[in-house]
């Protein structure tokens, strides 16, 4: 059990841990030498210029500038100060509207911590309850426990004041819900209605192609939708099978930058002897050969494969999968084709809204239409076992990780732990660091199981992994660390009780448990948040890159790309904290203002990533936000019968009946937002569409549309083989023309054995294709 003192420790550790953090991080960003890695989209915008290239040789590496580091916190109100305008035309809809997550917890949760630290704490710490278990049935208790709904007697009229606050949050949150469903719906139709000309407001993608033996596919596409949508019809794109051309040419890259290293390290050796390797796994063993010609040979041998594969799915049909992406005349027969039925058999030529070419995710489409519905149900069975079973070394690592389990774990131990400092340590530190490390792997776990499911875009692989995140941790860190005992007897307690026992069992536990989430809440939500913005993997990463891989400045672009926000991995988290607040904002209110404190120092600190530091990798106009409100209305649910549960226990069979209309109104509330505003995210109204087309033919009469959708939904493998081509070409000429003492990389013909000398990305056969 935590005392105040326990947790004000934990506080105090978490708190100058945050501290120090932000001191470094201010520190770091200062230094010229850091600055590509602390403002990375500045950079990719064009719009920052890198301070090592002007001044003394000295403060191209330090920053000599004393009054920069007097104003070392003036991050915080930049952070601020750009309006969401504004943030919308720098770094998308996407991230504005995932900022206004943050937003929702702090308009939530500020007010009722307010009221519930006003009126329910007084209510719960002026009875003398657990004093007197204590006395009578020695019965321990913890101070935090006294401010809670656990010192309230059986059957009180107190209870009553649970009930009333219970409906008054509910209407509370219910409330800013549709706000701000109402207002990222007028944002989404905004952004949509404003944005710039894109390939995917003209595509659908169409799926399940049947086939036909006297056309090939790209005919079969072509005749159907210049039957079906002969006055919308512009072009189309089939979709090749270009997975195996793709590991090539990434394990090719992989090479390129192995032979860099080496190229640079001679480079830079002040003798001539050549660097040397090994020819064994991870260059750990084998014969020992010269780095450069091993690398060298590698490299051509891939070349030549990537050839041979280049004209392999040139060539065979089989390569060609059931799927194409079509191109119409106008956003308004996009439409029509994405939202409607094409044929009398719904399971073939299914049609939907084609992502934006950079949200594709390719290796999927190669998967036959067919199987993804046993894929999915694959998944889903892993999915249950991953969870289920995940609580047994969750439960085991919390176990040891407390007081109890750590002295009956290591008895020769318990003299130190019994030492007061380092008590409140482990109580109020030790068992949320554990947890989150256990926790570290999920995220690619999931992302693995979304990705064999055969989802076709970035966006829906991170919404499905996301639910998942979720659905985990709803089952395993709050209902399996809330359920008290071994992991046995956890998993004994959930498969041998009826369902209507489950919330009585675990509104018992509840109270119980919310020191454990308080230091949950500091050690992830506050020191964990101010570990973000140092970016200390990011740091470490681009420096040894700059070091030894970087030649141009595409290299050093690649290399101090710090990727998108993780939607997948930050989300569940969010939602996670949102579940806790309102599950203890009724019995446990003093957990609230950890939550306050962690949604506002997470705005903070994201808002300043974004704005400078993440790099989206695509648009969905915020079409994850359904996802978001449905999982914020489930944790309402959920609160509302774990209170449910918990009043049963109290012998308060006349009031715990008052709170059963709760939850039928929140699935009331879901239910009309979901017929009210939803349909903004899952289709585009054909007025929008049509006005949107009128007035950029005003603009724009003589547009060739078709030459700027003709290569837009190109794998971009075949483009990528291509540029390659074209450098490889490139640095030949330059090798024969000019005299140097550079050794060429390339030893094959001038002429492309891809391409043909075409500098294309696509072989003959997808040139065809494309046309239409």
């Amino acid at each position: 059990m935590a005392s105040f003192r326990d947790i004000g420790v934990g506080a105090a550790i978490n708190i100058l841990s945050a501290f120090v953090f932000f001191i470094v991080f201010a520190i770091l960003r200062l230094q010229p030498l850091n600055d590509r890695v602390y403002f990375p989209k500045w950079y990719f915008k064009g719009v920052r210029d890198s301070p090592t290239r002007s001044g003394t040789f000295v403060s191209k590496f330090v920053n000599l500038d004393y009054r920069s580091y007097v104003r070392f916190l003036n991050w915080m109100p930049a952070a601020l100060n750009m309006p969401e305008p504004e943030l919308i035309d720098h770094a998308g809809l996407d991230s504005a509207v995932y900022l206004r997550i943050y937003l929702i917890g702090l308009k939530i949760f500020v007010p009722i911590a307010l009221v519930a630290s006003a009126i329910l704490i007084p209510v719960n710490w002026t009875n003398n309850t657990l004093d007197i278990d204590a006395k009578i049935n020695n019965i321990t208790s913890s101070d935090i426990d006294r401010l809670s709904i656990s010192n309230i007697p059986d059957n009180s009229e107190r209870l009553w004041t649970h009930i009333v606050l219970a409906y008054a949050f509910t209407f509370w949150t219910c409330y800013v819900l549709k706000k701000e469903y109402e207002k990222v719906a007028s944002m989404r139709l905004h952004f949509l209605a404003t944005e710039k000309r894109r390939p995917d407001q003209f595509t659908a993608l169409v799926r399940n192609v049947p086939p036909d033996p006297d056309e090939s596919m790209s005919e079969l596409v072509e005749h159907f939708f210049l039957v079906n949508h002969a006055d919308h019809y512009l072009t189309h794109q089939v979709v090749y099978n270009a997975n195996r051309l793709a590991k090539l040419v990434k394990k090719k890259k992989k090479m390129d930058n192995w032979l860099v290293y080496y190229q640079n390290k001679l480079e830079r050796s002040k003798t001539s002897v050549r660097p040397l390797t090994k020819t064994g796994f991870l260059g750990l063993w084998g014969k020992k050969v010269d780095a450069i010609e091993h690398y060298q040979s590698k490299i051509e041998k891939l070349r030549k494969e990537i050839a041979e594969e280049m004209e392999r799915v040139a060539n065979d049909p089989k390569s060609i999968m059931a799927a194409a992406f079509v191109s119409f005349k106008s956003r308004w027969g996009a439409a029509v084709c994405a939202q409607t039925q094409q044929f009398r058999n719904p399971t073939i030529w299914v049609t939907e809204w084609a992502p934006e070419p950079r949200d594709v995710y390719w290796p999927n489409l190669a998967m036959p239409y067919v199987s993804l519905t046993v894929k999915k149900l694959i998944m889903a069975v892993a999915f249950f076992f991953l969870t289920f079973f995940f609580i047994i070394p969750i439960a085991i690592v919390q176990s040891i990780a407390s007081l109890e389990g750590l002295e009956k774990a290591a008895p020769f131990l318990k003299p130190i732990v019994e030492e007061k400092f380092i008590k409140s340590v482990i109580t109020g530190f030790l068992p949320g660091i554990a947890l989150k490390l256990f926790l570290i792997f999920l995220p690619t776990i999931l992302m693995i199981m979304a990705k064999f499911e055969g989802h076709t875009s970035l966006s829906s692989l991170e919404r499905r992994a996301a639910s998942r995140y979720y659905l985990f941790a709803l089952v395993n860190v709050f209902l399996g660390s809330i359920i008290a005992g071994s992991a046995l007897e956890q998993l004994k307690t959930f498969m041998h009780q009826s369902p209507s026992e489950i919330p009585e069992t675990i509104g018992v536990a509840i109270p119980i448990k919310a020191t454990f989430f308080i230091t949950y809440i500091m050690v992830d939500g506050w020191a964990g948040i101010a570990a973000e913005i140092l970016m200390l993997k990011p740091l470490i990463m681009y420096h040894l890159k700059n070091t030894f891989l970087v030649k141009t400045d595409k290299d050093r672009e690649e290399a101090m790309d710090p990727g998108s926000i993780g939607f997948h991995t930050r989300e569940p988290r969010i939602q996670l904290y949102i579940l806790l607040g309102l599950v203890y904002s009724t019995m446990t209110p003093v957990l609230l203002p950890f939550i306050v404190v962690f949604f506002g120092l997470a705005y903070l600190v994201f808002r300043h990533q974004i704005i400078n530091v993440y790099n989206q990798e695509y648009e969905s106009a915020a079409a994850f936000w359904p996802d978001v409100h449905g999982r914020v209305v489930s944790a309402l649910i959920i609160s509302q019968l774990v209170l449910m549960g918990l009043l049963s226990t109290k012998g308060a069979k006349i009031s715990t009946p008052f709170l059963l209309p709760l939850p039928i109104m929140t699935v009331a509330f879901y239910k009309y937002c979901a017929g009210r505003y939803e349909p903004a995210f899952v289709r585009y109204p054909l007025q929008e569409a049509k006005m949107k087309d009128t007035l950029e033919h005003a603009r724009e009469p003589n547009l060739n549309l078709e030459g700027y959708l003709q290569s837009a939904y190109v794998h971009p493998v075949f483009k990528e083989c291509a540029e390659d081509d074209d450098e490889e070409e490139k640095a030949l000429y330059e090798t024969v023309i000019v005299a140097t003492k550079r050794q060429s990389r390339r030893n094959t013909p001038v002429q492309s054995k891809m391409t043909g000398g075409s500098t294309s990305p696509l072989p003959d056969a997808a040139h065809e294709d494309l046309q239409p």
